[in-house]
């Protein structure tokens, strides 16, 4: 595997070993650490270019009271806990069990193809470093930033994979010195704002552009925290993935989990446990793919709406109504719903307000009741995009294939920038190298893919859900491609699914259109600081 290893002095090792599992490897847990540092470490790794050790180091250790830490054998006890967990897991079967112990897991130098499959689980919690907010054009021990695959750089495909992903990034690199000044002149910088608030806005704007360009194979960071249950899960499926990125990465997080919660993860390989499991879910997931590829043999792209409800209940908004009244009421639920169903319009719309309140801002949300009612949107749009929407865990997604098939849009700002030629020209490349990795290396030719190419996948939630999925990834800060596709959604609740009460509730989705979409964020942040 081909990861660039960190260089620590003597003195760094020193401070770096007791709070990570190894110093050299790409995978590392985190431990002997107060649970608000693991949390603040991979809150601050979302924005920083930096590995999770060297943010350790250059950011958290001046400010932290680490007395006494060492002191502390976390080896005590740990005999008898692990013959009481063997007692309890494998002669009781209680799974619960392994829901108690967590890990802060960091992966680091994963592809951005890798980084979906390690974002599955619902049951976890993630950051991932954004391409929204860091430049890509440095490089990692002195090569750019993107995963090199051993069995594609062993094959004669190696040495035009490399040559196409290198001017994939040189072409990315220009256009963000480009944009830079383009945003600069765009949008001089107000009076009211200091230097750091316009940097940052500025550069979020060049990036937001650009990141269109970088291919799937990008390389990036991702901070991990999960229960032994979830990570078993998790591994569990990367050990039955096709791509070999995410069964060496499985490999190398068993091996990290293990010197944590060793026995919360024992069956994992076992071979009639955790073995049999992987296997089955690939011989699933393989006889379904040869099934699908004989039942539609000329399965070709049609030109859809970006945006498409393709299921909904017309008797959503009643069933909400009737899960709003269920609680506070003595009968059954289907005679809750029957009554429901004869209230007057000034009668429905009273009882929804009381449920939903004032809501003063998007963190406002009602109870469960809006889980009554789902929606099942089909949705094509640039992969950057799906990344975003993709960390939505508790709603239900699936996504297709990474491919060029879908086209690409031309950002607006790369236009106006002039940077068009270049832009399409990086996009002809991606999709040629695609085309030509394809017929040998069928998994791993999504790594050539351009972010600014679409990708197809479904999303499917709850009124609760999608208030939160909808308000959140509508506000101004937001990307403008998922932006629009969150828009789209909330007008097909209220006018195809005819749900406009439901609708009226996510009072907090802005449709409107913003030029610097990062500058009132950054404002508010400065503000935040300035007053801490």
């Amino acid at each position: 595997m081909q990861y660039v290893a960190e260089r620590f002095d003597a003195e760094e090792t020193e401070i770096l070993r007791p709070y990570f599992t190894n110093l050299d490897g790409p995978v590392f847990a985190l431990v002997n650490l107060p649970e608000v540092v693991k949390g603040a470490l991979f809150a601050r790794y979302s924005r920083s270019s930096k590995s999770l050790r060297r943010l350790f180091l250059d950011e958290f250790v001046g400010d932290l009271d680490l007395t006494g830490d060492l002191g502390v054998d976390a080896s005590i006890g740990l005999k008898r806990a692990e013959e009481l967990y063997e007692k309890v897991f494998l002669e009781y079967g209680d799974d619960s069990v392994a829901q108690l112990g967590g890990v802060h897991l960091a992966c680091e130098q994963a592809s951005n193809v890798l980084t979906k499959i390690l974002e599955w689980g619902r049951l976890m919690a993630y950051l991932e470093q954004s391409t929204r907010y860091i430049p890509y054009d440095s490089r990692l021990g002195g090569r750019y930033r993107f995963y090199r695959p051993a069995e594609v750089l062993d094959s004669p495909l190696g040495a035009r994979y490399v040559a196409d992903m290198d001017a994939l990034f040189d072409d990315y690199a220009a256009c963000m010195t480009v944009l830079m000044d383009w945003a600069r002149d765009t949008y001089p910088k107000e009076p009211g704002d200091s230097d750091f608030v316009y940097k940052s806005t500025i550069k979020a704007k060049a990036c937001d552009a650009a990141r269109g360009i970088l291919p799937a194979a990008t390389l990036s960071n991702v901070g991990i925290y999960g229960t032994g249950q979830a990570f078993e899960a998790l591994l569990l499926r990367m050990r039955a993935h096709p791509l070999p990125e995410a069964r060496k990465y499985s490999q190398l997080m068993l091996d990290e989990l293990r010197k944590v919660i060793p026995s919360f993860l024992t069956r994992v390989d076992r071979v009639d446990r955790g073995v049999a499991w992987s296997e089955y879910l690939a011989e699933t997931r393989s006889d379904t793919a040869a099934m699908v590829a004989r039942l539609f043999p000329t399965d070709e792209p049609e030109p859809r709406a970006s945006v498409v409800l393709t299921d909904f209940d017309p008797e959503g908004e009643d069933k909400v109504l009737a899960a709003i009244c269920y609680p506070h009421a003595t009968m059954s639920e289907d005679r809750v719903l029957e009554r429901v169903r004869r209230l007057g319009a000034d009668e429905r719309v009273a009882l929804l307000r009381a449920y939903v309140g004032e809501r003063d801002n998007r963190r406002h949300r009602p109870g469960r009741a809006f889980e009554r009612t789902d929606y099942r949107f089909d949705v094509l749009a640039d992969y950057g995009a799906f990344r975003d929407l993709q960390r939505h865990r508790m709603l239900t997604i699936e996504w297709q294939r990474l491919s060029p098939r879908h086209g690409y849009d031309v950002p607006p700002e790369i236009a106006s920038a002039g940077l068009e030629e270049t832009f399409v020209e990086a996009m002809e490349r991606s999709g040629a190298l695609y085309d030509t990795l394809a017929l040998d290396f069928p998994e791993q030719a999504s790594y050539a893919v351009s972010l600014a190419y679409r990708v197809r996948f479904v999303m499917q939630m709850n009124a609760r859900e999608a208030m939160h999925v909808l308000e959140l990834r509508t506000a101004p800060q937001g990307h403008a491609t998922y932006r629009v596709v969150c828009q789209d959604m909330h007008r097909l609740i209220a006018e195809q699914a005819g749900h406009r009460a439901i609708a009226e509730a996510m009072r907090h989705v802005d449709h409107g259109d913003y030029a610097l979409e990062r500058l009132e964020a950054e404002r508010a942040a400065e503000a935040r600081r300035a007053s801490s």
